[in-house]
């Protein structure tokens, strides 16, 4: 498995850091999606539907989603990033299904979930352990649920222009390892893909993808672009 080093790194980043290792609010495509999928459901029926965030960090986007009234549920392989998350959610007065686990074995029930999302989390996955990861998420949802995914593009510079970091894979780098680039010093696997690949593995695994946009981001002046991609599959 690919993730040791991303586990070490993060659960450093975390207890020595705190909530300064990572945003406090949530992703604004996440919001996106909740509101395309879920926001129409009526407050007093939103506890009946079950979402997932893999690689939930301090929990800033668990916080919506439970503040919203959805039974949220949030793991992470970072003792002290689950620790953060129970002290945002209880700062909000709300609450979660918090666990720490390994986002490619989790111990969930199949068909468990209306809805997974992954933000900007299972990038650290070589592209073996990111198959793996998909399978699993089609294992949970239930059929018709929905994945959310944000996920590093090959259109960022920090792929294209990637020296001194060498390829682990097709898709990975073994970190950002020029000073310039954005998330510089982040020394694990680092995935990017095509949007027009990460459609195909999501169809290839039982998925029909319903939504695939690009989202991108300057840093350092404009000198540095840096583009997610932000796609919404459904479980056949």
């Amino acid at each position: 498995m690919a993730v040791g080093s991303s586990e070490r790194w993060y659960e450093e980043s975390f207890s020595s850091e705190g909530f300064s290792a990572q945003r406090k609010y949530p992703n604004e495509e996440l919001s996106r999606f909740m509101g395309r999928n879920f926001f129409s459901i009526p407050p007093e029926m939103r506890k009946q539907k079950n979402i997932l965030e893999v690689g939930c960090g301090s929990g800033a986007n668990l916080c919506m989603i439970a503040r919203e009234g959805f039974n949220a549920y949030g793991i992470d392989f970072s003792p002290s990033a689950i620790g953060l998350a129970e002290t945002m959610l209880r700062s909000y007065g709300v609450s979660a299904n918090l666990s720490v686990q390994n986002m490619l074995n989790m111990s969930f029930s199949d068909e468990k979930f209306d809805g997974v999302v992954d933000i900007f989390s299972s990038y650290c996955l070589n592209v073996k352990d990111g198959l793996i990861l998909i399978k699993e998420i089609h294992r949970l949802l239930k059929k018709g649920g929905v994945f959310f995914s944000y996920f590093p593009s090959k259109s960022s510079d920090a792929f294209k222009y990637h020296a001194p970091a060498s390829m682990i894979d097709g898709d990975t780098l073994d970190g950002i390892h020029r000073e310039t680039s954005p998330f510089f010093g982040n020394n694990y696997p680092f995935r990017f893909m095509e949007s027009s690949d990460y459609k195909s593995l999501m169809e290839n695994n039982g998925f029909s993808v319903k939504y695939l946009e690009k989202v991108g981001k300057t840093y350092r002046q404009g000198g540095e672009y840096f583009e997610w991609i932000a796609l919404e599959a459904i479980k056949l």
